[in-house]
């Protein structure tokens, strides 16, 4: 088995076969104005097999596993699945996983959200679909939000709710 190669130095393999077919194929190519550069043909020496770096690109990237687990939670929510154990189910995810992953990306995947409004401006109301956002803006602990929605109690100044979606 023989191969065209560039001769700069990354030597670029153009092609591979038996000599009589690569003399033709680069005289056709050099008469076509396809290749102007200088290419040398050399016997291909045959590579060592190698095991680890065989089943190492056989390996799953960490992150593409975790964007297809997204996907598939994704996927499910919009398929009515709203828990997490409904979720784990349909999807063959560990529970775990889902729980993680859910919190890892603050994915919004109940079907209601987040409203703070102003105790003495009821026109101010701030809605989020996840509780970080609005511990942020109203710059409180979630564990006070948290109690404060099971209540319709008052946090910073804001009655605290959860509304579902309608």
């Amino acid at each position: 088995m023989y191969a065209v190669k560039t001769i700069d130095q990354r030597h670029k393999v153009l092609a591979t076969g038996d000599e009589p077919e690569l003399h033709r194929l680069v005289l056709a190519k050099y008469q076509h104005g396809e290749w102007q550069f200088p290419v040398v043909i050399e016997e291909e020496a045959a590579k060592p097999w190698d095991d680890a770096a065989y089943l190492a690109s056989m390996k799953q990237d960490s992150k593409q596993g975790e964007r297809e687990d997204i996907k598939a939670i994704r996927q499910a929510h919009k398929h009515g699945k709203y828990t997490l154990r409904q979720i784990a189910e349909s999807t063959a995810i560990e529970l775990n996983r889902v729980k993680d992953l859910v919190h890892k990306y603050s994915l919004p995947l109940t079907n209601d959200y987040w409203r703070a409004e102003k105790y003495n401006n009821p026109d101010e109301v701030i809605a989020y679909q996840t509780l970080a956002r609005l511990c942020e803006k109203i710059d409180a602990p979630e564990f006070s939000i948290r109690q404060a929605s099971m209540s319709n109690g008052v946090v910073n100044g804001y009655y605290i709710s959860r509304v579902p979606k309608v």
